[in-house]
């Protein structure tokens, strides 16, 4: 299985921290949880290789309304990916566009691996 991996800060991001690298066949993935999530990995792979996959962690993002916790995953091939609940089960199937954001709600009733 091959596995990206790239260690971030689990600091809220502040405002206006967030650039994307998205543009021709290139998109992003915005993967919104409940806080309970802070600081747990999130994996998305292609859905045609599950074992290409690539994952962030869940941070809090200050927002003009308060406070909301999120994954932004970038530089992503456009196309259909799978979130995974867990290293094992898949959770659901989203879109990235081509130049484009796509996003996805973590059902609050979904749990992750400890």
């Amino acid at each position: 299985m091959s596995h990206s991996h790239t260690h971030h800060t689990m600091a809220p991001s502040g405002q206006g921290t967030v650039v994307l690298n998205i543009g021709n066949g290139v998109g992003a993935l915005l993967i919104h949880t409940p806080g309970r999530l802070h600081g747990h990995e999130i994996e998305v792979s292609p859905i045609d290789d599950p074992g290409t996959r690539t994952h962030a962690a869940v941070r809090a993002r200050y927002v003009r309304g308060g406070v909301m916790w999120s994954v932004v995953i970038d530089s992503l091939p456009a196309g259909p990916y799978t979130v995974w609940r867990d290293p094992v089960t898949p959770l659901a199937e989203v879109d990235v566009p081509d130049g484009g954001v796509g996003e996805f709600t973590w059902p609050v009733e979904a749990t992750v691996a400890a």
